[in-house]
Parts: C-alpha cells; sequence; structure tokens
C-alpha cells in the first residue's frame, strides 16, 4: 500500500514565493537600508589605518579586561595584517557587528516578554529548540529568495540564526531573580516597570551578557558560513581556498576567524564580569 507524501516542500516554495512577490517593497527597502548601514560602518572601519585600529583594540582591551588580553589582541590583529587579511577581517567584524546588534535589539524585549508571561514562555521554548537543532546551512536558503545574494542576505540568515540564545538567556536571568527582592520591591510600592527596570533586568544583566556572547559566537560563525551567498570576508577567503584547492590559503583566513573570536569572546566575558 502506497502512502502519498505530504507535498512539503512545495508548500514551502509556494509560501516563499508569495511573500517575495507580495513583500518586495518591504524586502527592497530593508535591503538598502541595512546595505547602507553595511557599506558606513565598513567605510568608516576601513578609514582608521591598521595600526590606529589595532591600538584601539588593544587599549579596550587594556581597559575592560587587563593587560595580558590587550597584548595578546594585539599580536593576534598584528598577525591577520601581516597575513594580508586585515580587509576581509573588517567585512567580517562589520557583518558580525550589525547582525549582533540587530539580534539583540530584537532578541531582549521577547525574553523579557517571556520571562513575565508563562503562556508566552510555553510558546517560544519550543520555537527556540526549534531553531538551535536546525542546521545551519538551511538558514541560508529562505535569505536568498528574499534579498538575493550578498551581504544583505548573510545578515538576515545570521540575526535569525544567533538570536536564540539572547531570548533564552534574558529570559533566564529575569526568571532567576530572587523572589525575596521581588516581594521587597512590591512592598515598596514599586509598578511593575520599576520592578522591570531598576530589580529584575540590573539584577540579570551578567546572565543576559552571557547570552549576547553566544549570540556575538553563533553571528561570527554564520558569517563565514554565508560566504556561500556572496558575503565578504574572511568567510569568502575560506570558501575561495576550497573552491582552488589552496589548504595554506584557507588554513590562514581559518586562523584569522578563531583571533577574531577569541578577542570578541574575551571581551564579552570581560564585560559581564565587571558587571558581576
Amino acid at each position: 500500500m502506497d502512502i502519498p507524501s505530504i507535498p512539503l516542500g512545495y508548500w514551502i516554495e509556494s509560501s516563499l514565493t508569495w511573500l517575495t512577490s507580495e513583500y518586495s517593497l518591504i524586502t527592497r527597502a530593508i535591503s538598502r537600508v541595512t546595505q547602507t548601514g553595511i557599506g558606513g560602518l565598513n567605510d568608516g572601519l576601513m578609514w582608521l589605518p591598521p595600526w590606529a585600529l589595532l591600538a584601539i583594540i588593544a587599549l579596550l582591551c587594556w581597559k575592560a579586561a587587563s593587560p595580558r588580553l590587550a597584548i595578546g589582541a594585539a599580536a593576534g590583529m598584528a598577525l591577520i595584517w601581516n597575513l594580508g587579511l586585515w580587509d576581509p577581517m573588517i567585512e567580517t567584524l562589520t557583518l558580525v557587528v550589525i547582525a549582533t546588534l540587530v539580534a539583540v535589539v530584537m532578541a531582549i524585549p521577547v525574553g523579557i516578554a517571556a520571562a513575565l508571561s508563562q503562556r508566552l514562555y510555553r510558546v517560544i521554548m519550543p520555537i527556540l529548540d526549534f531553531m538551535q537543532t536546525m542546521p545551519a546551512f538551511v538558514y541560508l536558503i529562505p535569505a536568498i529568495p528574499f534579498f538575493g545574494i550578498g551581504s544583505v542576505s548573510a545578515i538576515f540568515a545570521t540575526v535569525i540564526f544567533s538570536m536564540p540564545p539572547a531570548i533564552r538567556f534574558t529570559t533566564l536571568g529575569i526568571r532567576q531573580v530572587p523572589v525575596e527582592l521581588i516581594e521587597a520591591a512590591d512592598a515598596y510600592g514599586a509598578t511593575r516597570s520599576q520592578k522591570l527596570f531598576k530589580v529584575q533586568l540590573p539584577l540579570s544583566l551578567p546572565t543576559v551578557m552571557a547570552g549576547i556572547n553566544q549570540t556575538i559566537m553563533l553571528a561570527l560563525s554564520m558569517v563565514v558560513i554565508a560566504a556561500m551567498i556572496g558575503a565578504d570576508g574572511l568567510g569568502s577567503e575560506v570558501w575561495r581556498a576550497i573552491q582552488r584547492l589552496r589548504p595554506g590559503d584557507g588554513f590562514e583566513a581559518g586562523i584569522a576567524v578563531v583571533i577574531l573570536a577569541m578577542v570578541l569572546d574575551r571581551l564579552t566575558q570581560s564585560f559581564s564580569k565587571a558587571r558581576r
């Protein structure tokens, strides 16, 4: 007995076709704004001489963390400069910064709402489980019909891919605030917004920062993968090395990705520790 297969793929393709045709004006506007932001930030970072940006990164690491991190970050960035990968590194950093900002701006309100509403919490958690178990390459598929090939599609896929940790950690941080402190705020007559902004969010900030840290790491990984759909940066260097069978060039670009990831990771961790 043959059981007819469910035309799930056809339904998805039809839905994407309908969405792209009906909301083309909106997607074009988003694409123009995003491309302008990418170009502006990238040009601003490129305008700085490499030694100046290297010094700024080292000083930031010194002030935020320790001289040890500053020396390590300066040495790592100097190696990237020496390998001739400075411009691709700047392009990758631009995509990560923009994608992280958009993801955090969208994720934190959702996390707050899920923390304060048990009904929304029950709805949002299975969706986050689904998003985090979906293979990373799948996120590239819907980006292309909406925004075409290029950096805008990479931003779209990266934002969707990197949002779940920020939502989870924001919800977790607010829910972990001791009940005694909430009751004390109620006893002093605090309103709901006063409790949120003066008690719950300040106490949950280290956990929220941990979620932002994970968002940055996921954004960096997806930006590298998004070279398959035309994103510039270190990922395109890795992808080009694979296509041309140049393992040395691929390893150089991979080392640059690791250095950038370590610097961003240690910086965000230091901000979280300082707040704690």
